[in-house]
């Protein structure tokens, strides 16, 4: 084995971690998988030889390189706080394949990730690689241009604004294929009160169909209102799982218009994550539906 094979072995061996780390930073797949391709064209021009441990020495290239693309894209928003959609993991109702399954793991729903595009680029860093990897401190401080305290602050007010902000899903799948089941029967009927019966009060409704086209809207019978307007893309809905949680991709020749992820939190729809942007569409790999989506 020459010593280029050893190296993509290494990496290879490290892929899996190092997607799940961008995945968590960015809320994108395909843009994960451009920070992790970037760590190895960087680690291909290194001197390996002087790296002592690979695996850390990855997961802050990629960490780097995932704060640079967070801090473009914020750059690049119409709006500072426009609404924005994570990009879903879509996968059939008997379960995500091994490599998605890793990517969302310790229950990384679209709930969750919506609450960390609202944090800074360097408090989702601190975040992420502290209380979702172990990093310690003192590896996280030079990412971000920081000393340690510094940069443990910043991980500390992520945390506060993550506590509570994003809802606790049901565990119990089918539980939550039942809620959504009736929230589409109700959308399809056109009843306003059984759709309100389904969701839970304060329910929050992002809907992001590109940059300037995002919305946010909030309470049961808001929501409710502006589901009935979905009725004709509910005919259409095929049931998914969306993050390991219960969802649906709604299609149209041949070709998916949405992707909606669902919050259900004590028998009650909390959230509704819908992406309906064509370009970021466009790059979800539906492979996994078999080709009917």
């Amino acid at each position: 084995m020459t010593e280029d094979d050893w190296l993509a072995d290494r990496f290879e061996a490290n892929r899996m971690h190092l997607r799940a780390v961008a995945y968590r930073m960015l809320g994108s797949v395909s843009e994960a998988d451009d920070a992790v391709q970037e760590a190895w064209l960087r680690l291909s021009r290194a001197d390996a030889s002087r790296v002592e441990n690979l695996g850390g020495w990855l997961t802050t290239v990629v960490a780097r390189v995932s704060l640079d693309m967070l801090r473009s894209r914020n750059a690049r928003r119409e709006q500072p706080l426009e609404t924005r959609v994570p990009e879903p993991i879509v996968s059939n109702d008997t379960g995500a394949d091994p490599e998605h399954e890793a990517l969302i793991a310790d229950s990384v729903g679209l709930a969750l990730l919506v609450v960390l595009e609202t944090l800074s680029p360097a408090e989702r860093l601190a975040f992420v690689l502290h209380d979702m990897f172990g990093v310690p401190f003192d590896e996280i401080a030079p990412i971000v241009d920081r000393e340690p305290a510094a940069a443990r602050q910043l991980a500390s007010r992520a945390r506060r604004r993550v506590r509570g902000a994003a809802p606790v899903p049901d565990v119990d799948l089918a539980r939550q294929r039942q809620v959504v089941d009736a929230f589409l029967a109700a959308a399809r009927g056109g009843d306003l009160d059984a759709l309100v019966a389904v969701l839970d009060p304060d329910v929050v409704l992002r809907v992001d169909r590109g940059p300037g086209a995002s919305r946010e809207v909030r309470g049961a019978t808001v929501v409710a209102r502006q589901a009935l307007t979905f009725a004709q893309l509910a005919a259409s809905a095929r049931p998914t799982l969306v993050n390991g949680a219960a969802g649906f991709v709604v299609s149209q020749r041949g070709r998916p218009v949405s992707v909606a992820g669902f919050t259900v939190t004590k028998g009650k729809i909390a959230e509704i994550n819908l992406l309906a942007d064509p370009e970021r569409l466009r790059q979800l790999d539906l492979t996994v539906l078999d080709g009917r989506a």
